[in-house]
């Protein structure tokens, strides 16, 4: 649960950064979009050989590693904070946390016990999305206080005063992530480890499955619904906060952080409600209903005034919050063989929150934000689309369900 928190604490940080680096940096917005695209790219790089590197070398070893890599990016970009070690640096930190997202749902099943692990898996999620709206809040925090000239009474903030540039104070963050990175190094080393088996769906296949696979139009169709998602998701978070400072001229530092968390958290509270309603209803109908309230919420972003704008925006992370799970079970339940291979293919698909980002920021060099960001219509609109074609093999149970088959038995 540990380590769910800390990949989200690092990995949805790059949002509420964005004005400040763009600022701090000098850059156009195709040149910062580049990147969440080093971030997001390293899971496609990295996540195949990690699965075959834990079969040799085991979790323990493998999160280790992750969190090294992790470490060594972090300290790449506070030691020395430019545009070039930005890039590689965060290359870095998504090759690590790639690692850890391969080995940490296995291990969970295996820690938690079998028969828990719906219920750890729902938990897990929870802490996820809480991770993701406090690291904002973390960074408006800092930001704010080690903007003040006076020095703080706070000797913990007083020690990164010292370590980052005036007129850089966000590059503070990398510094806690370096320490958090070498605490979890020490954590992990001296925690006992379960022997973890895979199941048949948790391990990926030989190279000929995959070819298989993708000669099959509906593991291209599902990749690009994953692929969609992610680019949904990360379009709007990475964004939001330069969008807010841009057309209504909200602080970056304080307003876009909270509306970045107000996003993350909730799309947490939506995946609860979302828990619900897939217990009542169809969900290729929860995944459709969903989509269009989000593209709703999205046009009022877009379109409205500052005060529309600023809760829209969060509301759309609401309604996103169903989508990446159904998709993937309406996936998985599609075929009925391969299922560890097709679910790393799908995974691979996370690759979209960074080719995603990249095409808004050179859209909106060229022709506006908001324009750029009008691309998101397209991702939303292919997964709204997922509801309609989507024929899995197996529906999800729901309570009308089970009362009909119990009524028949």
């Amino acid at each position: 649960m540990l380590t769910f928190f800390v990949i989200s604490f690092l990995t949805n940080i790059i949002g509420p950064l964005t004005p400040d680096i763009i600022k701090g940096f000098h850059l156009s917005l195709t040149l910062v979009a580049l990147l969440p695209f080093a971030f997001f790219i390293a899971y496609g790089v990295v996540s195949i050989p990690t699965g075959m590197l834990v079969e040799k070398y085991k979790e323990k070893k493998i999160m280790i590693t992750g969190f090294i890599v992790a470490f060594f990016g972090a300290l790449l970009l506070a030691l020395f904070p430019n545009y070039a070690t930005a890039v590689i640096s965060l290359f870095l930190i998504g090759s690590g946390m790639a690692m850890l997202q391969v080995v940490i749902n296995p291990l969970l099943r295996t820690s938690g016990g079998e028969e828990h692990y719906a219920f750890n898996s729902v938990l897990a999620q929870l802490i996820f999305g809480g991770a993701s709206f406090l690291s904002p809040l973390v960074y408006s925090y800092f930001v704010v206080q080690l903007a003040k000239n006076n020095n703080n009474e706070n000797g913990f903030l007083n020690l990164f005063k010292s370590h980052v540039p005036a007129d850089l104070t966000w590059i503070s963050l990398y510094w806690l992530f370096t320490i958090i990175c070498l605490l979890m190094i020490l954590i992990i080393l001296f925690s006992k480890f379960p022997k973890v088996e895979l199941q048949s769906e948790e391990k990926a296949g030989a190279l000929q499955t995959h070819i298989m696979l993708f000669r099959k139009p509906v593991v291209i169709l599902f990749f690009l619904g994953i692929f969609c998602y992610v680019g949904t998701e990360q379009g709007i978070a990475n964004w939001m906060s330069q969008f807010l400072y841009t057309y209504h001229g909200y602080d970056p530092q304080t307003k876009g952080a909270d509306a970045v968390a107000y996003f993350w958290g909730l799309m947490t509270a939506g995946g609860v409600l979302g828990l619900f309603l897939l217990k009542i209803m169809d969900s290729r109908k929860v995944l459709i209903i969903f989509t269009i309230l989000a593209l709703a919420c999205l046009s009022f972003a877009f379109f409205g005034n500052s005060k529309i704008s600023y809760i829209a925006f969060p509301l759309v992370g609401f309604f996103a919050s169903v989508m990446y799970p159904v998709i993937f079970s309406l996936a998985l339940n599609s075929i009925n063989e391969h299922h560890g291979s097709f679910a790393g293919i799908l995974v691979t698909g996370i690759i979209g929150g960074a080719v995603i980002s990249l095409i808004i920021g050179w859209l909106g060099d060229h022709f506006g934000l908001r324009t750029g960001m009008f691309f998101i219509y397209i991702t939303m609109g292919y997964i709204l689309s997922v509801g309609f074609w989507a024929r899995p093999l197996i529906t999800n149970k729901t309570i009308q369900l089970s009362r009909k088959q119990e009524n028949i038995s």
